[in-house]
């Protein structure tokens, strides 16, 4: 035990030597990009151990090996691409303590770095999770696959013992067909521990083609099994199962809890089982990009301890925000879960090496998967797939992006009187708005409790009384104090119960300074080029506007190519399309594939121009299943459509700079039309040999810095309306400083009530009608404690109106 405990604490506080002979931007170093052959090159595991960072990536759907790849990375940032590798679709790790071996896909590493395989085919499936062996955790550990394939396998042999067979193996002997196994609900598995006498395994996906398009719809499952039977916990998608102990399994295995966590169409989740007890918590999104029933678009969300042995302080990625996890977190001591802020990158694990943060990434790919919608005009992805690891400082955590963060405790959801809903997070935001609607025929009575110190002890908060088919809006003060928020009523109802939280802390992490380089967008236009991942000597191609071509290698030189078979098949693909997106009246006017109509917020005429032109490209895949939207100066988070699309949009941030494209390229975001001009010492500017091009280089969650998100505009401008008219939606969440000037442009008094749906769902809400006399403006300033997504206008009499907002 002594030797374990030496070995742990010098892999935790091992200090990396300096890593200036790799060149880096943003914490990424391009000569660690792991690429596959597949349609997908994601990270699955993270581990220091032996002195060195072992990674995995993996494919999409690849359960008896593939050209993915086990790496061993020195202390100096050098690597070895291990020859034991078999590749596969694997995201497990487990440290065993007792003797002393790493586990990491189908790999097995001991305390001097030698390294043992499984043969995939002993142990088919995509590796998704380990646990401790109930039985005999000294010489046992257990294996979990997506398609429920479970194994038993001796730590000491490798002997592998098939406790189910995986439906991939199943789909094989069959001689094709279906790859699902029947034995649990879902489709799509995650996470496996154990712990207090069961093995607990997640699942968040759901088959059919439903699932492809409706996130709303039932899907995955939680489930645990005590060594003879399963049993169904609960029927939604989950993700993360873990413990106190981590990778290194539960230290008092009868006694710590065992968390989960997941989401469904409503909120986020937490789940605890404690004292053979399951108890669930609702948590906000940060983002819905991960949202989907198919479950393809998580990978991987963890918690983990990036603390010490002994001073442990544990991060949690859910739903793009990071969070602060409290170590005790049980029914009786629920308090200190905290958002930290929000992130782009798409995580699959991450570790602590000694004063920094290292992060596996999910960056491009091939196919795109969802992703690829009209708006894109058939613009492929990377030439091959690729991800990368980003290392931070260990703050980094809190200082990305905001916090804000929207959820539901109900939605149209029939609800039984006096029996309490799920707990809803309460602490850690400044403003707090909870918008209900009572969808029945009856009168309702609702009363909304608080647990204050996280113990389970619940008191009233305060009661609320809707009409019939009514909704209202409730602003809590900074005094009303809670962990935890609940709602009941006094009879059976439909009811509604968003709750849309905001915060000033991380909106004002800006540093423009790191784009210098661009020319501002009111000055001449340097040229700009187009580029593309090539997967072909794993560089980057870029084609300039004059029709120069050049390649950037892993050193980041850029230099002129005579590629004319290349050249010509940029030209022809990768130009950039005509615009989907339009301007009309005062906004941007959006149809999704849907046929929804959406409206976002103007940004100055030069980007109109340009986008007009086609001299700036709009949207385009940067992290894998996710969209960058650039429109009018502003980037937006564009999940895909699968996963809500347009209706989930998130503003990132507002610039009046010259950039024209966007790419990813070694889990880099480089961004064309930077000033080759610049003469600044800068470490993001990267220039051709020639000097001809310029292109920026960082990450993708740089873009937080670039400036908060400001527009303005409104889908009514001088629009005649009659009674019962109903606005476009407008977007309304991620912007603060908003401001509405309401203009009567006729000759009679005009009403407009305004609406919010606080979490794109379709759900509205009345804020406040507005009464206009005639040739008159109403100005509001809304107040900061007022967020949600959309805003729109609802007109109680015809007129001529115009609905400006202005966001600052």
């Amino acid at each position: 035990m002594r030797k374990f405990l030496f070995l742990v604490l010098s892999t935790i506080f091992y200090l990396p030597n300096s890593f200036a002979q790799f060149p880096q931007v943003s914490g990424v170093y391009p000569h660690l990009a792991q690429f596959n052959q597949e349609g997908e090159c994601g990270t699955g595991a993270v581990v220091f151990w032996a002195g060195k960072l072992w990674t995995i990536s993996y494919g999409p759907h690849l359960p008896f090996g593939s050209s993915d790849r086990l790496y061993e990375i020195n202390p100096d940032l050098s690597r070895t691409v291990r020859p034991e590798s078999v590749g596969g679709t694997h995201a497990n790790r487990m440290i065993h303590r007792e003797s002393n071996q790493l586990f990491i896909g189908n790999h097995v590493i001991d305390s001097k770095g030698n390294v043992r395989t499984i043969n995939p085919l002993q142990m088919p499936g995509r590796l998704t999770g380990m646990a401790r062996s109930l039985t005999d955790p000294a010489n046992k550990i257990l294996y979990a696959a997506m398609e429920e394939g479970f194994y038993e396998v001796d730590v000491h042999t490798l002997e592998v013992t098939m406790l189910f067979k995986d439906g991939n193996q199943i789909r094989k002997e069959a001689g094709g067909g279906t790859h699902e196994s029947t034995l649990l609900p879902g489709v799509h598995g995650k996470g496996f521990y154990s712990g207090q006498g069961v093995y607990v395994y997640s699942n968040n996906g759901e088959s059919g083609a439903k699932a492809l398009v409706d996130p709303t719809i039932e899907a995955g499952s939680l489930s645990e099994w005590n060594g003879k039977e399963w049993k169904l916990i609960r029927r939604m998608q989950f993700v993360e199962v873990t413990g106190p102990g981590g990778i290194y399994g539960n230290q008092n295995p009868d006694s710590d809890p065992i968390w989960a966590t997941g989401w469904d169409n409503r909120s986020a989740m937490v789940g605890v089982r404690a004292n053979g007890t399951w108890s669930f918590y609702r948590v906000p999104k940060a983002s819905n990009s991960y949202d989907g029933a198919h479950g393809w678009n998580t990978e991987w969300p963890r918690i983990r301890n990036v603390g010490s042995i002994r001073e442990k302080d544990y991060l949690m990625t859910l739903h793009g925000m990071f969070w602060r996890f409290p170590e005790g977190f049980s029914p009786q001591t629920s308090a200190g879960l905290r958002p930290r802020s929000s992130y782009l990158k798409i995580i699959g694990d991450f570790e602590r090496w000694g004063d920094q943060l290292v992060f596996g990434t999910d960056d491009a790919t091939k196919s795109e998967f969802l992703s690829n919608r009209p708006d894109k005009a058939g613009i492929p992805g990377a030439g091959q797939s690729q991800s990368n690891l980003w290392f931070t400082d260990l703050s980094m955590p809190d200082r990305i992006g905001p916090i804000d963060a929207t959820g539901s405790i109900y939605l149209r959801d029939s609800v039984s009187a006096a029996i309490p809903s799920e707990p809803f997070l309460f602490a850690g935001w400044k403003n707090r708005t909870a918008w209900i609607k009572n969808h029945s025929n009856q009168p309702v009575s609702l009363i909304i409790e608080v647990d204050e110190q996280g113990d389970g002890k619940w008191k009233v908060l305060k009661t609320v009384e809707l009409a019939p088919a009514s909704g209202s809006s409730l602003v809590f003060s900074p005094t009303e104090r809670g962990e935890w928020i609940r709602v009941k009523t006094t009879t059976n109802a439909v009811l509604s119960f968003s709750l849309s939280y905001s915060d000033p802390k991380n909106k004002n992490q800006e540093n423009p300074s790191l784009f210098d380089g661009f020319r501002s967008a009111t000055e001449d236009r340097p040229e700009g080029s187009v580029m593309y991942a090539l997967g072909k000597h794993r560089r980057l191609g870029i084609l300039s506007e004059s029709g120069n071509y050049y390649e950037m290698d892993s050193l980041l030189q850029i230099k002129s190519v005579a590629n004319d078979s290349l050249r010509q098949w940029m030209s022809q693909t990768l130009s950039i399309p005509k615009p989907l997106i339009r301007v009309e009246g005062n906004s941007y006017l959006v149809t999704d594939a849907n046929g929804g109509t959406w409206r976002l917020p103007l940004g100055e005429s030069i980007y109109t121009d340009l986008m007009e032109k086609q001299q700036i490209r709009l949207v385009r895949e940067v992290v894998t299943e996710r969209d960058l939207l650039h429109l009018g100066g502003t980037f937006f988070e564009l999940p895909a459509e699968n996963a809500g699309g347009y209706a989930k949009i998130k503003p990132i941030s507002t610039h009046s700079l010259l950039m024209q494209d966007v790419a990813s390229y070694r889990g880099m975001l480089l961004i064309s039309g930077a000033d080759p001009s610049y003469s600044g010492d800068h470490a993001h500017i990267l220039k051709s040999e020639d000097g001809k091009i310029s292109l920026w280089a960082g990450m993708v969650d740089d873009l937080w810095k670039l400036g908060k998100p400001k527009g303005k505009g409104g889908p009514w401008t001088q629009s005649q309306v009659a009674e019962g008219d109903i606005s476009d939606p407008y977007l309304f969440g991620g912007y603060d400083q908003r401001r509405l000037t309401l203009v009567n442009h006729g000759t009679e008094k005009l009403a407009i009530r305004v609406e919010i749906d606080p979490t794109g769902s379709g759900d509205w809400f009345g804020y406040q009608t507005i009464e206009v006399l005639p040739g008159k403006a109403f100005d509001h300033a809304f107040p900061e404690s007022i967020t949600g997504k959309w805003v729109r206008f609802f007109a109680l009499g015809s007129g001529h109106v115009s609905t400006e907002l202005t966001y600052e």
